[in-house]
Formats: C-alpha cells, structure tokens, sequence
C-alpha cells in the first residue's frame, strides 16, 4: 500500500533549518522553536526522515584540529566520457578519502574535486598517486584556497 505524501509548508521547512544548525536540538527545544507542541513536530520529524528530506544525522569535525586544513580544487578532464567511463571514475573516486567532494561538471572540464589534506606535499601525493591513477583521467588543474570564507551544506 503505497503511503500519502503530505504537502510540505513553512513548519516542515522551519524545521529543516533548525535541524541544518543543530542536529543534536532535543525535540522539545525544536518544537519551541518551531512554533508547534512536542508530539506534532516529532511526528513531522519522523516524516521528514521517512520521506527522504533527512539524508542522517552527523557530527561536523573541524578539520583545522585534524591537521587537514589544506583544501585544494582539482579541475579533471577525462579522455573517456561515455557512460561506462563515467561509471568507472565515478566508483573509483569514491574511494579516495582525501576527496571531500566530487562534482561532474557541464563546462570545459569534466569534474571537479574538493581534496583536504594536511599539507601541499600531502596534496602533491594524493594528485600524483591517486587522482592522475584514476581511470580515463587525460589531465588536471589545481586551485589551492587560501581562505575558507564559507562552507555549510543546505
């Protein structure tokens, strides 16, 4: 039996971005907040999870602490962009832990890296043994980011 998908409104979106902020907010503090009681905010809650609008729950490290404040762009143009290629790059990127981030691109590449490392030699690595490694990769361009201005998902 398929289930009734109820209408998003501005409580629902109130909650996403109390929750954006603090994930670990008690329900009783998020429905204060949001303007409803304790039970109707939990119930929406566990909809917003069950619809697929919470992805999960998790802590944000900061990275500074970690010795991994060395953030880099990597340009990437591939000499292979049918779907199978694609695939291929796609399942091995995935497994580079140093690639915080990984976008294809509509423009004069084909994807686009966010690595964190502690260092530039650490990064100068990670390009040469692991990112140039990666299937069907023609070429690459770095942008090293002298300053995190902002960063925060939706």
């Amino acid at each position: 039996m398929a289930t009734e998908q109820r209408e998003f409104d501005a409580f629902d979106r109130k909650i996403l971005d109390i929750i954006g902020d603090d994930g670990r907010i008690s329900v009783t503090d998020l429905a204060k907040r949001v303007g409803l009681s304790k039970t109707p905010c939990q119930v929406r809650l566990k909809r917003l999870i069950d619809d697929g609008y919470i992805l999960g729950f998790k802590a944000v490290l900061d990275p500074v602490k970690l010795g991994l404040d060395h953030v880099a762009f990597t340009e990437v143009k591939l000499s292979d962009t049918r779907e199978a290629a694609l695939k291929e790059f796609n399942t091995a990127v995935r497994k580079i832990k140093e690639v915080e981030e990984c976008h294809m691109i509509a423009g004069s590449f084909d994807y686009l890296l966010k690595v964190r490392t502690a260092d530039i030699r650490k990064y100068r690595h990670v390009l040469g043994e692991k990112i140039s490694a990666l299937p069907h990769v023609a070429s690459s361009s770095t942008f090293v980011a002298m300053q995190t201005v902002k960063e925060r998902g939706i």
